[in-house]
């Protein structure tokens, strides 16, 4: 047994590369993140951690992904993947699972570096996690969010197979806005032409899918 599994893991698509977060890939995404991620004028986060950016200079963030990373374990777990383009840091795909084991289901949540948006990325990161859901972890379900008004967050999700489950409201910005649930069963998911590469899943999948 390795002390830490996961560091073996490894998804390759096309395009990408994606391994759970480690510090010298945490501190690149500062770096991204303070680049850009959205429209100032909007909030697509539930918590707006892109609001504190500037003032902290993007402590508060690696503090997010050290907590994550600490609370790991095998009924309860988030795996943040580093999503890198020609070697460099782009963005952020989490994976997250409770009781996993009995549900046999997902949810997913990304982030992108604006600068490198609309070209298909944030799609083929979604993909990767999917595919590597659904065909290497038997999972049944994978659940996101997005909010009413993310236009290109919810075709995405309408492209892959996915359906509105609910809504719930929230406030990032103290002003109610509403979120849609999303649901996509393993039957409907709209595959892509590839298959994902999946390294180091034998070392960590006792912690994943107990």
């Amino acid at each position: 047994m390795d002390a830490w599994p996961l560091r073996k893991l490894v998804l390759r698509t096309p395009r990408l590369e994606l391994r759970p977060d480690d510090d010298s890939g945490l501190f690149e995404l500062v770096d991204v993140a303070l680049a850009g991620v959205h429209d100032p004028a909007e909030m697509p986060f539930t918590v707006p951690w892109t609001d504190w950016l500037p003032g902290d200079h993007g402590f508060g963030m690696v503090q997010f992904y050290w907590a994550q990373r600490a609370k790991i374990a095998p009924k309860d777990w988030t795996i943040n993947f580093i999503a890198r383009f020609e070697g460099k840091a782009i963005g952020v795909q989490s994976f997250s699972g409770h009781d996993f084991g009995v549900l046999r289901e997902v949810r997913t949540g990304s982030w992108l570096g604006q600068k490198f948006q609309g070209a298909g990325l944030g799609t083929e990161m979604r993909m990767g996690v999917l595919e590597f859901a659904f065909d290497h972890l038997d999972a049944r379900v994978a659940r996101s969010e997005a909010w009413v008004g993310n236009r290109a967050s919810n075709r995405v999700s309408a492209k892959l197979g996915y359906v509105p489950d609910g809504t719930i409201t929230a406030a990032p910005r103290g002003e109610p806005l509403e979120q849609v649930r999303l649901r996509l069963d393993r039957a409907n998911f709209v595959r892509p032409q590839w298959n994902v590469s999946v390294e180091g899943l034998a070392e960590c999948v006792q912690l994943i899918t107990n």
